[in-house]
């Protein structure tokens, strides 16, 4: 799992307008996939640190925490309906969401344009 969110990493530096649309975001984002945490630092909109926990000294903004298969079905090409989004993680009763909420709700898109990087890139427009 480490894997999938260091190479999102380097897709997010290779994406301008998520850059762009993060530039005034630095939180750190803890993502607990079945009791495994992995704390996604941001600056700037940049992904600067991926550090797998636990961790109790590490502080977070907010949490998303679901399952390994959950975030499987997130991350394909076309997510079926639920997993496409966050929220429908959280609906469908696959994942939660803690910590501060209005941090996340005022960073969204960024944040679920981030999340959503680790899906396959299509060919072009349908």
């Amino acid at each position: 799992m480490i894997e999938v969110f260091r190479a999102l990493q380097e897709r997010l530096h290779q994406t301008p307008h998520l850059l762009r649309l993060g530039r005034l975001f630095s939180e750190t984002v803890l993502i607990e996939v079945d009791g495994q945490e992995f704390y996604l630092t941001f600056e700037k909109g940049r992904l600067v640190g991926v550090v797998e926990g636990p961790s109790r000294k590490t502080p977070w903004r907010f949490a998303l925490r679901t399952d390994a298969d959950a975030l499987r079905k997130f991350w394909q090409s076309r997510p079926a309906p639920g997993f496409h989004d966050i929220f429908g993680l959280v609906k469908i009763g696959r994942g939660r969401i803690d910590g501060d909420i209005l941090c996340l709700v005022k960073n969204l898109r960024f944040f679920k344009e981030v999340m959503a990087l680790a899906r396959p890139q299509t060919g072009g427009a349908a």
